[in-house]
């Protein structure tokens, strides 16, 4: 058999992504050789950035002018390294990488990049985290208008190790619908635009935690109905919608004196007035009340004679 030539493996999953103020360029250099031999160390690993060429694309040409990108790691395993931005904003860029083994032998090129470099992105700064009664609402600002601008929105929930993407959103503002509230979050926000076929991103802006608390009361009962009978003013309404409700209290008032508690909670749309005396006016009011003591304000009142 004649000796191994000891040409490396292409390189085959080289990436690059914008991200804040540089470029971030991942690989991983192979660890056998074409025949199959492992390889221990590289004699040369060149990186090349550069715009395309004029005319049809031609490897050999776009690298002939593309600028060399130093790579310090000569051992098979994953690499990451960065270039700035600013150099090649509003520019198309083509990255590539080929690897010689201990014998000076070039690898083929790898899989080529090519990246549509915007400029950068600002950071979202002042970010805010408020409360609400259907979640928790971020807020930020921003200085960026450019067209296509969007944001990612990342959570750390309870019992998560790393931030999750919890949505996106078109403006400076985004309700997280899914908190709940009593368990601590954590969120950072990051802006983005299509550029190419990939994206650029922002830094990510400074984390915000939350503990959402509940403090937000049903809302006022509706519908509220009252049927005089025999020795009873019969009480009714529409069922409250929250996920959360305890019960209703319901009030009442003689003539035009103030409203005041009747009842402890009741759990159904409906009570029955028993203690009423023939011939007097009365008037009722209802109010909701969550599992948290959150109260309602009182629904509209209604008037009656007891007969």
């Amino acid at each position: 058999m004649p000796p191994s030539l000891n040409i490396p493996q292409p390189v085959s999953d080289l990436r690059a992504q914008q991200a804040g103020e540089r470029i971030l360029v991942r690989f991983t250099l192979p660890e056998l050789t074409t025949d199959g031999l492992v390889l221990r160390r590289f004699r040369d690993v060149e990186l090349r950035a550069g715009p395309p060429p004029d005319g049809n694309f031609d490897t050999e040409r776009w690298a002939a002018q593309a600028r060399r990108i130093p790579v310090s790691s000569s051992a098979p395993g994953p690499v990451e390294i960065s270039m700035p931005v600013e150099e090649w904003a509003g520019r198309e860029l083509i990255l590539g990488i080929r690897t010689r083994g201990p014998k000076g032998r070039p690898s083929a090129w790898s899989n080529l990049v090519a990246l549509e470099v915007v400029p950068v992105l600002p950071r979202p700064a002042d970010l805010a985290a408020e409360a609400v009664a259907s979640g928790v609402r971020l807020s930020w600002r921003t200085t960026e208008t450019r067209a296509g601008l969007r944001y990612r929105i990342f959570r750390r929930a309870p019992g998560q190790d790393q931030a999750q993407p919890a949505g996106e959103a078109d403006a400076a503002e985004f309700l997280d619908t899914t908190a709940e509230f009593g368990k601590p979050y954590e969120y950072t926000v990051q802006a983005f635009v299509i550029a190419g076929q990939t994206e650029a991103l922002s830094e990510m802006s400074e984390a915000v935690r939350i503990v959402p608390e509940d403090r937000f009361p049903p809302a006022p009962p509706r519908g509220l109905q009252a049927t005089p009978g025999v020795g009873s003013v019969e009480l009714f309404w529409e069922r409250n919608p929250e996920p959360d409700l305890r019960g209703y209290r319901v009030w009442r008032a003689h003539g035009d004196g103030p409203l005041q508690p009747l009842t402890d909670l009741v759990e159904l749309p409906a009570y029955s007035d028993r203690k009423i005396e023939s011939g007097k006016k009365y008037r009722y009011a209802i109010s909701a009340v969550d599992l948290r003591g959150n109260e309602s304000a009182l629904s509209s009142p209604v008037e009656v004679l007891a007969p």
